[in-house]
């Protein structure tokens, strides 16, 4: 499964955000000086990707690419055996994937490598603990844009890993009114109406409520959904009860792991959260490397 996730996120344009990202990686370090000098042409390193916690793993299929990455007659010389797959949740100590190759290009990728397993690992790890928080209901846990620039694909492939589903990728695929565009409308009918002049087909419409008038007024529009921002549980139970079965809806603002239950209790279609990318704590993964003890191919 998570192969197939895998293809299918980083199909046609997301493969080029993918390997921008992992050029723009290896190029930052530029050409390890230290392993050139110190290990010789043909020098072989065997090495062990391992968890060091509780984690959900996410990033591996990453591993070919970065190794492709550093060219053609390199990248053929290593070989990769992964012993874990995005989405297992492993103990401490786990190998995760062993690498064999060339040493000085083996050493260049390590900390590449590394950085996307930790990072991916840590949102799909923190996303898992979100999405069980909510476990027996029928909310279903959201991501947003507030991601790492230039990672943004990466980070919500994480998410779905770790349990959660997408909300919009980009600023195309679904049309958020906020204040600043009700304010420059007039109205959210008067919002929601010029959009669907301006674009057909028109993407779905969601709208940022922040009172119970808002919310009528929304579903007045006929939106697709409306998110209650910022509101108290009370102030969500209520406006839950104004939105017809049908159109979607979700709670977003100020959401903390402690107050999940009680949120999905109220019955919401979608949880939002932003800490799932912009907060989550990189996983500890680290590579065990040594000499080769194998004849030189």
């Amino acid at each position: 499964m998570s192969q197939n996730l895998f293809d299918a996120f980083f199909a046609e344009r997301g493969r080029g955000f993918l390997m921008r990202a992992i050029a723009a990686a290896l190029d930052e370090d530029g050409p390890d000086l230290t392993s050139r000098a110190l290990f010789a042409h043909g020098e072989r390193l065997d090495a062990e990707i391992v968890a060091k916690e509780t984690l959900v793993v996410c990033g591996l299929p990453l591993i070919p690419l970065i190794l492709d990455s550093l060219g053609d007659a390199v990248a053929r010389d290593f070989r990769l055996d992964r012993a874990a797959e995005d989405g297992d949740e492993v103990p401490p100590g786990r190998v995760l994937a062993s690498i064999s190759g060339p040493a000085a290009p083996l050493l260049k990728a390590e900390r590449v490598i590394l950085n996307f397993l930790c990072h991916l690992s840590g949102v799909a790890t923190l996303t898992r603990t979100h999405v069980r928080a909510v476990s027996g209901t029928r909310t279903r846990i959201l991501d947003t844009r507030k991601t790492t620039p230039g990672l943004r694909r990466l980070e919500k492939y994480a998410v779905r890993v770790g349990g959660g589903l997408n909300h919009r990728m980009d600023l195309t695929e679904m049309l958020m009114l906020k204040d600043t565009h009700l304010d420059r409308a007039g109205s959210i009918a008067g919002a929601v109406a010029t959009l669907r002049a301006a674009y057909s087909p028109c993407p779905p419409v969601e709208v940022e409520c922040r009172s119970l008038a808002d919310v009528a007024e929304a579903v007045a529009a006929g939106v697709e959904r409306v998110m209650f921002d910022n509101m108290s549980p009370q102030e969500i139970a209520e406006a839950i009860r104004l939105v017809p079965q049908g159109m979607e809806t979700e709670i977003s603002g100020g959401v903390r792991l402690e107050t999940l239950p009680a949120l999905a209790a109220l019955g919401a279609d979608y949880i939002s959260v932003g800490r799932l990318t912009h907060s989550a704590p990189a996983a500890d993964i680290s590579m065990r490397v040594q000499r080769a003890n194998h004849a030189e191919r």
